[in-house]
């Protein structure tokens, strides 16, 4: 987050656009008292978490991910968990006795 004075931001507004669109916040002040936040579109419809709304949407539009619909498969939630073959402690030991 950045902090903006009023006469700061008037004669900087470009580059204070910038930092926002870029997923930041700034807060603006008038003689040291808060009186506002600049903050994105997307973060202020969000679920509180802009900055990862903002990575996650650069990264769909890159083609990276794929968002989910947020909809888990009953089938899911009913199934077994399936059950370890070994310990994972037994594991972890095996795997530092090899080295690796």
């Amino acid at each position: 987050m950045k902090n903006a004075k009023i006469g700061e931001l008037r004669n900087e507004l470009s580059r204070f656009l910038g930092y926002v669109r870029r997923g930041g916040t700034v807060r603006v002040f008038d003689r040291d008292r808060p009186i506002a936040d600049i903050v994105p579109v997307r973060e202020a419809a969000s679920t509180g978490s802009g900055g990862l709304d903002q990575t996650l949407a650069d990264l769909e539009r890159r083609g990276v991910l794929r968002r989910g619909t947020g909809v888990v498969p009953e089938r899911l939630l009913r199934g077994r968990l399936p059950r370890a073959k070994r310990s994972v402690l037994e594991a972890l030991l095996e795997e530092r006795r090899e080295g690796r």
